[in-house]
């Protein structure tokens, strides 16, 4: 039965903290026989200010962070999740983007990445706002990673899970298990974050698995936290809540996908709804 480890952050705005940070949750994860350890996103650098940000941002700083990284899976026998980074990816924008590190691998031209879809351009009831489409290009492909010691693990990023869509390809793809690696805000957060993680396991038969940011950041804003691991039944095992960073574990029952697929099979079930078309 593997053993997972959940990253839960309170990332800030010196890159070098923030890997030292996952760094060191890679070596405890390891010690405490996890196969995989799962960190939230943007774990690398969060920092809303983009003109300081921008000073970090580069070659240098993705190259950095992968090696590093890749390094560290190799060393400690360990595959990583790391949430999300920011990547140069023109001029203007940066993408927001998923990396899968196998630890069969220590290179870090054999990573795993997903570019985050999903834009979160919103004004919140209570005045915040936020406009990533401003410095973030979305990405245009569902990824999945093979053979990871959870099966197939489908990659998404925080303001995805709101789109069933992106789920229900996951969901077809036989996912086993689904990271939605997070930094929601507060309000959002308390009012649809256990709901929408369990509906999305729930509906795609598979483990979630959402590491999240936590607290007050350096950059002003504040996050939810309460990194959860939900089962295909949409059984909550673990939440570590919204106080503290943190690394917690959970062993993960890979038995549980056929037995409730074989219970409830939505999948198999499935059938293509008919666009609507205006008269």
């Amino acid at each position: 039965m593997p053993k997972i480890a959940v990253l839960q952050m309170t990332s800030g705005i010196d890159p070098e903290a923030n890997l030292s940070t996952i760094r060191s949750a890679v070596k405890d994860a390891a010690d405490e026989g996890a196969h995989i350890l799962f960190a939230p996103e943007m774990a690398a650098l969060l920092d809303r200010d983009r003109k300081r940000a921008g000073v970090h941002l580069g070659a240098r700083y993705y190259g950095g962070v992968l090696r590093s990284l890749a390094s560290a899976a190799q060393n400690c026998k360990i595959d990583i999740a790391l949430g999300s980074l920011p990547m140069p990816a023109s001029e203007t924008h940066n993408s927001n983007r998923a990396c899968y590190f196998s630890r069969t691998s220590g290179d870090q031209r054999d990573v795993t990445t997903y570019d985050k879809i999903h834009m979160f351009d919103v004004e919140l009831a209570t005045g915040e706002s936020w406009s990533e489409s401003n410095v973030y290009k979305p990405g245009d492909k569902v990824v999945a990673v093979e053979n990871t010691p959870l099966g197939r693990l489908g990659l998404t990023i925080c303001y995805d899970l709101r789109f069933p869509a992106l789920f229900e390809e996951l969901g077809r793809r036989r996912c086993d298990a689904i990271a939605v690696p997070a930094a929601f805000t507060k309000p959002t957060g308390a009012a649809h974050w256990h709901v929408l993680l369990r509906a999305r396991a729930i509906e795609a038969s598979a483990f979630v698995i959402a590491a999240a940011q936590v607290g007050s950041h350096e950059d002003g804003r504040e996050t939810y936290g309460h990194s959860l691991v939900v089962d295909p039944w949409g059984e909550v095992l673990l939440d570590m809540g919204g106080e503290e960073p943190g690394l917690g574990f959970c062993d993960i029952d890979l038995n549980r996908i056929e037995e409730v697929r074989s219970q409830i099979p939505s999948l198999a079930n499935k059938r293509d709804i008919p666009k609507y078309e205006a008269s």
